[in-house]
């Protein structure tokens, strides 16, 4: 078994399919959640090695729910993810406690394990 995952994103297609392509990369995805109160529970609840975050969800941003996260010592690393470029969130990027970003249209199992890999 590869590492562990949690999807966190709104709309259940994308979760449908970034399960598809994460899994299919070796990685058990172990839960999912569609916004923010339900990612920070399902990580507590789960532990997982890995949270692949959206920035846009509907009761908190990816960030606030990256910065909880931090706060409580989760040991997770936080991937986060949108449909927008990079660029659009400038220093907030930076900022956060993630250890990277992923725009949505390049998340591939390939594409996470370098980031992974290249972030320690």
């Amino acid at each position: 078994m590869g590492p562990t995952v949690v999807i966190v994103d709104d709309h259940a297609g994308f979760r449908s399919m970034a399960r598809r392509l994460l899994e299919d990369a070796g990685f058990d995805v172990i839960g999912e959640a569609g916004d923010g109160a339900s990612a920070v529970a399902a990580v507590n609840a789960l532990s997982p090695h890995l949270v692949l975050l959206d920035i846009q969800l509907p009761d908190m941003d990816g960030f606030a729910v990256a910065e909880a996260l931090s706060a409580a010592g989760s040991p997770s690393v936080i991937v986060l993810t949108s449909s927008r470029a990079a660029a659009d969130y400038g220093l907030r990027l930076a900022r956060s406690p993630a250890r990277g970003f992923l725009a949505k249209a390049d998340l591939s199992g390939r594409s996470l394990t370098e980031l992974l890999e290249a972030a320690g």
